[in-house]
Parts: C-alpha cells; sequence; structure tokens
C-alpha cells in the first residue's frame, strides 16, 4: 500500500522535480537531529530545519556546511521507493540545481540519506532537495560512502537503538567549482552517536582527483572526531560522557540480515 501511494504521488504531480515543497520548519523543531546542542561552526550556515534533517548551508558556496539527523529503529527500514526528485531548494535565494552537475562527472550524493528517510513519501521527496547534496565521485558515493550509510541502518535496525549522524565536508580555497559556483570538497566525513551508550565514531574520506576506490574497509578511514572537528571548523556536542570506540571495535552489522529484514517490512506493506 505504501508503495502504491507512493506511485499515485509521483504520478500527481507528473514529473519528480514538480513535486510540491514545504516550507523549513522553525530551527528549535530540529532539536530531534541535534539533541546535544547545535553545532558551533567555523563558517557563516544558514540553518534549514526539515522534518528528518538539520542543515547548515554555506549559501556561498551552494553545498551544507554540515547535516545532521537521527535515526530511529523504527524508521531505518522504509519502504517507500527511491523518487530521484532532485530540485532546487526553493527556501534559499541562488542555490545550486541539478543542472548545476550535468556533465561534470560528479553524483549528486545525498548527505542525509535516502535509504535513511524512506519512511515517508515527502520525507523521502525531501531528501532530494539540492540543499541535501553534495559533489561526491561516483566511486565514493556509490562505493565505501553508501556502505558506511548501510552500516548505520543496519547498527540501528540491529540493536535497535538510535543513532544521531553528522555528516559534512573539508573544503575551502584551492577547491574547483562545478556548474554556476557549487564547490567540490577535498574530503567528507561522518560522525556517527549510539545514543544508547554515548559511544562515537568518526570516518574521514579523502575526496580528491582521480578519485581512486576506496575500497570496503570502514576502518582504513577512522578518525578521531577532534581531528574531523579541527579540520571542518565545526565544534559538535556530544553527550555526556560520551567515549569515542576504538577503529575496529564499531558496533556489529549482519548485512545480509539487514537486506532480508528490508524485504520482509517492505513485501509486508505492499
Amino acid at each position: 500500500m505504501k508503495k502504491l501511494f507512493a506511485l499515485i504521488l509521483l504520478a500527481t504531480v507528473g514529473l519528480a522535480q514538480a513535486w510540491d515543497q514545504r516550507a523549513p520548519l522553525p530551527v528549535q523543531s530540529c532539536q530531534v537531529h541535534s539533541p546535544y546542542g547545535f553545532a558551533q561552526t567555523a563558517r557563516t550556515a544558514t540553518p534549514i530545519c526539515r522534518e528528518a534533517y538539520l542543515v547548515a548551508y554555506d549559501a556561498p558556496v551552494k553545498i551544507p556546511v554540515y547535516v545532521a539527523y537521527t535515526l530511529l529503529p523504527q524508521n531505518a527500514l522504509g519502504c517507500f521507493p527511491r523518487t530521484n526528485a532532485f530540485v532546487a531548494d526553493a527556501s534559499v535565494v541562488g542555490g545550486a540545481r541539478p543542472d548545476d552537475y550535468a556533465g561534470t562527472g560528479y553524483d549528486k550524493g545525498h548527505a542525509a540519506p535516502d535509504g535513511d528517510l524512506s519512511w515517508s513519501a515527502i520525507v523521502e521527496y525531501e531528501s532530494f532537495l539540492m540543499t541535501n547534496m553534495y559533489p561526491q565521485a561516483g566511486s565514493l558515493n556509490r562505493g565505501i560512502w553508501k556502505l558506511l550509510e548501510t552500516s548505520v541502518r543496519g547498527w540501528a535496525v540491529q540493536l535497535n537503538q538510535g543513532f544521531t549522524i553528522y555528516v559534512g565536508a573539508m573544503y575551502g580555497a584551492g577547491d574547483k567549482t562545478i556548474g554556476n559556483g557549487v564547490m567540490v570538497p577535498h574530503a567528507y566525513y561522518k560522525i556517527v552517536i549510539n545514543q544508547a551508550t554515548g559511544e562515537i565514531a568518526g570516518w574521514r574520506f579523502p575526496h580528491i582527483a582521480p578519485y581512486p576506490n576506496l575500497g570496503n574497509d570502514l576502518r582504513t578511514f577512522r578518525v578521531p572526531v577532534a581531528q574531523i572537528m579541527q579540520e571542518a571548523g565545526v565544534q559538535y556536542s556530544f553527550p555526556k560522557g560520551a567515549r569515542e570506540v576504538q577503529p575496529g571495535a564499531e558496533w556489529p552489522v549482519d548485512y545480509g540480515a539487514l537486506t532480508n529484514a528490508k524485504r520482509a517490512k517492505c513485501k509486508s506493506a505492499d
């Protein structure tokens, strides 16, 4: 039924890009996505609160400084189908557009991933706002970055625990731009917080031409969270008594079981 509803909704609006956007929510509504306090940024960032995530948007370079969201176990296996409804965010003036990426070789890479936001039709659409996108080489976006996204869903489902995730980029002078001034970061990162235990872990992925495949060993890209914050110019907040897990000691995930659980859930939702 959920899939049928999403398809009917898509047919109703016509082209995926024609869906009606909701206005951003008041910033305080996004405390659920920054439950330990809003981050401090070295760059001037415009907060944009969506139902499922919070964007700190860097208007001059048309990408997020960071995106924060909280993934709960009951939302981690959503069944609404992917729409690819990429669209400029109507809440910002002169922001990135999908055609800024055309012919560049870069993917429109989600910060808050569609796979984590497919528990509601409108939330799934909002995952495709361009203020939630970074230019990413396919070797990263469809490679180890995707593996980490899948891992986060697995941790939430299989541990039955909520996670707060900070996603961002390292960028600045010397980095190239595409389209009408969209900056291409030279590195990306993700910080994951287990809400139940206060454990945290951070990953940093280089994004430098010729963009080699980075493999599938997430341990290789674990770096101290303090190092990520210093390089990114963002000071995040963490739960009291937060403890950084050692590389290789991250939470377990059974990818096969995760795939089967999603198939079973979404089949029953048809």
